[in-house]
């Protein structure tokens, strides 16, 4: 049995992770609104630009694309995965489901006879994936968003896209991040990002309510554009990449600070129902010292 002092020593040393684990729930609280604000703003932008990518290849009349970012190379060889995590951890499972969700889909195409890459946005994708699938890591994105996240970053992410696009490097992008839902549910999600299929773009922006009403409006309108619309499309479809990588480490983001907020507040309740067990065990650790030292007592006093 421990002794009087390793008691209050463990109670001490529980005590004092309970102040860390409250005071890391605080603070991911405050950062999750700050977080959450920003990933509920970007929406209606991005559904904005589904919407102007629709018209413009509705008005295009099934001609080519004047761009790879939604033609592609023409091939399904090569597939490159943006897996986005957080730098940090101490947030539950929210990276280990994105992970999961990537070595799934890698086991998935290598089985199916395709080459996979991988880029990893976040120090814990790396840390993970190095493991098992080092020599398919091709760049690793670290500190995005460390003070506040900004488009410029986002913009870092789909520049290297593109420019490996241009050098052929891969015939498909995709991307692998937890979609924030609510403050208590992120889920792991895989979005194509080139080549770029509107129809599913305009899916996952708009909801199902929105869409039903779209629907029941009737005809759409038509629309002329000025310049054309191939140069257009040339000039919106690698914003449109920017956005939809800025949108999924915003979700990241929220999500991240979300799961964290979960993890510290069940770590500081544990820590607590930890501390009450130990407190009982001390107190009967401690009567029963005191009850052998009054029977040393009483004995020896019968003894004399």
């Amino acid at each position: 049995m421990p002794s009087l002092k390793e008691y209050r020593n463990r109670i001490a040393s529980v005590k004092s992770t309970r102040k860390i684990t409250s005071a890391m729930k605080m603070v991911a609280a405050s950062k999750l609104r700050r977080a959450q604000s920003q990933a509920e703003a970007s929406q209606p932008y991005a559904r904005r630009m589904a919407d102007m990518l629709a018209r413009l290849v509705a008005n295009m009349d099934g001609g080519e694309s004047p761009s790879a970012l939604m033609s592609g190379t023409g091939r399904d060889d090569v597939h490159l995965l943006v897996v986005i995590t957080s730098d940090r951890g101490l947030c539950g499972g929210f990276n280990g489901a994105v992970v999961r969700l990537t070595r799934q889909k890698i086991q998935e195409l290598t089985a199916a006879g395709k080459t996979v890459k991988l880029v990893c946005v976040g120090r814990k994708a790396a840390a993970a994936l190095k493991r098992d699938h080092a020599g398919k890591i091709v760049r690793v994105f670290e500190g995005l968003g460390k003070k506040r996240l900004s488009f410029g970053e986002a913009a870092e992410v789909s520049d290297f896209i593109l420019d490996a696009l241009a050098r052929e490097e891969f015939d498909v992008c995709s991307l692998v991040y937890n979609e924030f839902k609510s403050v208590i549910s992120q889920v792991p999600a895989a979005q194509q990002l080139i080549p770029l299929s509107v129809e599913a773009a305009r899916t996952q922006d708009n909801d199902a309510e929105a869409a039903a009403a779209e629907e029941a409006a009737g005809p759409k309108a038509l629309y002329e554009f000025e310049p054309n619309e191939e140069r257009i499309l040339a000039a919106l479809l690698p914003r449109n990449l920017a956005v939809q990588v800025y949108r999924a480490l915003l979700d990241s983001a929220a999500g991240e600070q979300a799961a964290r907020m979960t993890a510290m507040e069940n770590a500081t309740r544990n820590a607590g129902d930890m501390i009450a067990k130990l407190t009982l065990k001390y107190n009967r650790a401690r009567q029963a010292y005191i009850t052998k030292e009054l029977i040393e007592i009483i004995s020896g006093a019968e003894a004399v």
